[in-house]
């Protein structure tokens, strides 16, 4: 009886490595964290990172036909068998290179494009770089004719200072020597 107690026990680890359990996933998910889970054990080993998947080419067509099948009566039953799978293998050679022409077109439409707007684009920062230099331009000239205009004021200031005083010296001398008027026009 202990015999078979033990054939019905299994051992602890069963089916995993390294006293891990067996584990099946029942979801993708599942066996995605099962996967990283795996990758986390050991972050120093590398982890496999599998190639890109080459794209499908058609087969070239040969270069010399030694089978030309023609159309003369007493072809065998299977000669059409192997016309119909030389028919079909240029028919996705042909499919195969219009594909990738209208593919091959696409990326074309799409660099042109791309080159299209960098020519508007650095078209349009030229033409607002030259309107920022030109209004900067336009605020320095200001400011120096502001800087000149103010030095001018200050001369003006200066000689018209002076000319204030004589003319007031003149006023005063001109009141002594004449009447005083009985009214003055002009003054309020």
């Amino acid at each position: 009886m202990a015999a078979n107690e033990h054939k019905d026990k299994k051992p602890p680890n069963a089916g995993g490595k390294g006293g891990q359990p067996l584990v099946i996933a029942k979801t993708l998910a599942e066996a995605q964290r099962l996967k990283l889970d795996r990758l986390m054990r050991n972050p120093d080993k590398p982890a496999p990172i599998p190639d890109r998947h080459k794209q499908w080419t058609p087969r070239a067509p040969p270069e010399f036909v030694r089978d030309v099948m023609g159309s003369s009566a007493g072809a065998g039953s299977g000669e059409f068998h192997v016309y119909r799978h030389l028919r079909r293998r240029e028919y996705q050679r042909q499919d195969y290179l219009d594909k990738t022409s209208a593919r091959y077109n696409k990326e074309q439409a799409y660099l042109d494009k791309v080159e299209q707007n960098r020519v508007d684009a650095e078209e349009r920062t030229a033409k607002r770089r030259k309107k920022r230099e030109k209004l900067k331009l336009k605020k320095l000239t200001a400011k120096k004719a502001k800087q000149d205009s103010k030095g001018d004021q200050e001369e003006a200031k200066s000689s018209s200072s002076s000319s204030e005083e004589e003319e007031e010296e003149e006023e005063k001398e001109a009141e002594d020597d004449a009447e005083v008027p009985s009214f003055i026009m002009g003054k309020k």
